[in-house]
């Protein structure tokens, strides 16, 4: 073999070797398998898509694995996001600015409608406590960072009164139940299912909900870089999300029988918890961005976050 026929055979041998190098990484990146950790409380969307099992089917075809990790509440949730633990997950409005005030890679993907009737601030059925007013010097207590606390800020300022104008106490929902039912604290701010069991339960009363004060949208976050890597991921996420909440929507019944075991609480309390969710998954609109704007900014103005947020740095362009 002459050297130009060596040259040319060389040169074609390397070009081969490079094909089947080249289509042996689009094999293994096609058959890779994405590890999807979901943090969910027990109560909600996705503990609802959880015992469904739909997500998993419609993550398959991705070659998309998902694994579940339950969290007490939303800002508990937060920061096993913070921390890697899990990539995805659910919370309302109050955690995430917490979370990203404390340098969290967080994103917002998507967002349930607004539903202000499913938190309220409530007392014991016997309390002597029959407004806001009543509240002054009272001990009230609620799960410090979640969506109630914005609730607090903003039935306090509509009845004319401020934080330092009560005691505070910052406790998880099952402590604060306890608190509550043993009248160590005179009134408990809370979300359901948590509020539909103590009124059903120990006949608690409602004092103030969230109608006319606040929205409480139910966002859903994700860490920032698995988002940016998994779009496709996170896009077929949110639609099956969107579709479970219209299930539910039409299903009211079967969502509340799903949800009896995994919450310990009968189907009355969560039939009627359900009632009082939003149904719909989209993602953020500018309107929304700007509501999330102005939460984060009162949680500035009491001193309760340590710098001023800009939410639309935690938004995916």
């Amino acid at each position: 073999m002459n050297i130009r026929n060596r040259t040319k055979y060389l040169t074609l041998a390397s070009a081969a070797a490079a094909v089947m190098m080249l289509s042996g990484c689009s094999k293994q990146q096609a058959e890779e398998t994405v590890t999807l950790n979901i943090g969910y409380q027990k109560y909600g969307m996705l503990p609802i898509v959880k015992e469904r099992g739909v997500l998993e089917t419609a993550l398959k075809k991705q070659n998309v694995t998902v694994k579940w990790v339950e969290f007490p509440a939303g800002p508990q949730l937060l920061e096993g996001l913070n921390v890697g633990s899990v990539v995805f997950g659910e919370a309302g409005e109050a955690p995430p600015i917490f979370a990203q005030a404390a340098n969290s890679n967080l994103v917002y993907v998507a967002n349930q409608p607004a539903a202000p009737k499913a938190e309220a601030l409530i007392v014991q059925k016997n309390s002597k406590i029959q407004s806001v007013a009543d509240l002054k010097g009272k001990r009230v207590v609620l799960n410090k960072g979640s969506n109630v606390h914005y609730l607090l800020l903003k039935v306090l300022e509509a009845n004319g009164l401020k934080l330092s104008d009560i005691d505070v106490v910052y406790l998880p929902p099952s402590d604060a139940r306890a608190a509550f039912e043993k009248g160590a604290v005179d009134a408990w701010v809370i979300w359901d299912p948590f509020l539909s069991a103590a009124e059903h339960q120990i006949g608690a009363r409602v004092i103030a909900d969230g109608e006319k004060l606040v929205n409480n949208y139910q966002f859903y976050l994700a860490d920032r870089k698995f988002a940016e890597t998994h779009p496709q991921v996170i896009q077929a996420v949110v639609n099956e999300l969107n579709l479970s909440t219209q299930w539910v929507k039409s299903h009211q019944d079967d969502a509340a029988k799903l949800l009896e075991k995994p919450t310990g609480l009968d189907f009355t309390i969560l039939k009627n918890s359900i009632a009082r969710m939003s149904f719909g998954v989209t993602p953020l609109s500018p309107k929304i961005i700007q509501h999330q704007q102005q939460v984060a900014d009162a949680f500035y103005e009491q001193k309760l976050i340590p710098q001023k947020l800009n939410i639309d740095a935690a938004i995916i362009k």
